[in-house]
């Protein structure tokens, strides 16, 4: 890809010998990097830099990688950022509380640099694709625009991660269908994803919070998984 257009990504990480080999593989990809090796100099580089997107190691100096994610969320000029969080924890709950703040995916270490490069590749390749079929997708008060990248309840637009819009997306595609959590796992996570059903129940329970209108809309299935109601 050229220079001018390559994808820029911001490493976040204190371990400056993982920090090189990320950096390392990412520029052989053609992508641009940049780094911090500390959560306060991490969140004044997402700042300044405008990354297209963040790998967050969770354990990091002055301020950690939860509260970044938690900032970066909280700032609507980067809320829709995707974040991949590294982590030497392997437990579940860490997991989780990643993703209720805002994380897209995790990666616990020991990890591949290939297998790392592969995510960021599918992040990019969810983000970037251009769907087929309407460019608009409306439910009541709620529309999704997807050449802008942009959801809108009752005419306020509601900032979502890449994940909580590509779930939305396809609830939205499939009104009064139940679909499973491996189905939504595969579709919005893809293949490569390595993580628990438990996380589309995160997001669903985050779409909840951000869209009140869907609190009712969105059904679960018990054993099975999600449906949202047909209007």
């Amino acid at each position: 890809m050229a220079a001018g257009t390559a994808k820029k990504i911001l490493i976040v990480e204190d371990e400056k010998e993982i920090l090189d080999l990320v950096k390392m593989y990412l520029e052989k990809e053609g992508y641009r990097t940049c780094a911090a090796l500390n959560g306060v100099d991490g969140l004044r580089q997402v700042k300044s830099e405008h990354p297209d997107l963040i790998i967050l190691d969770l354990m990091l100096a002055e301020m950690d990688g939860l509260e970044v994610c938690k900032r970066i969320r909280t700032d609507p000029h980067t809320a829709m950022t995707p974040i991949i969080m590294l982590t030497a924890k392997a437990e579940e709950s860490d997991m989780i509380v990643g993703l209720e703040l805002g994380a897209d995916d995790y990666v616990t270490k020991p990890f591949s640099p290939k297998a790392l490069v592969a995510r960021v590749k599918a992040m990019f390749r969810r983000v970037e694709r251009k769907e087929e079929g309407p460019s608009r997708l409306l439910y009541g008060a709620l529309a999704m625009d997807l050449l802008r990248h942009e959801v809108t309840a009752s005419g306020r637009e509601v900032p979502l991660t890449a994940k909580e819009f590509g779930l939305l997306e396809h609830l939205l595609r499939n009104p009064g269908r139940v679909l499973t959590r491996d189905v939504l796992l595969n579709v919005v996570w893809g293949y490569e994803y390595y993580g628990t059903t438990r996380t589309v129940d995160v997001h669903i329970r985050r779409l909840k919070q951000k869209i009140p209108l869907l609190n009712d809309a969105i059904v679960s299935v018990k054993s099975l998984g999600y449906k949202l109601k047909e209007l």
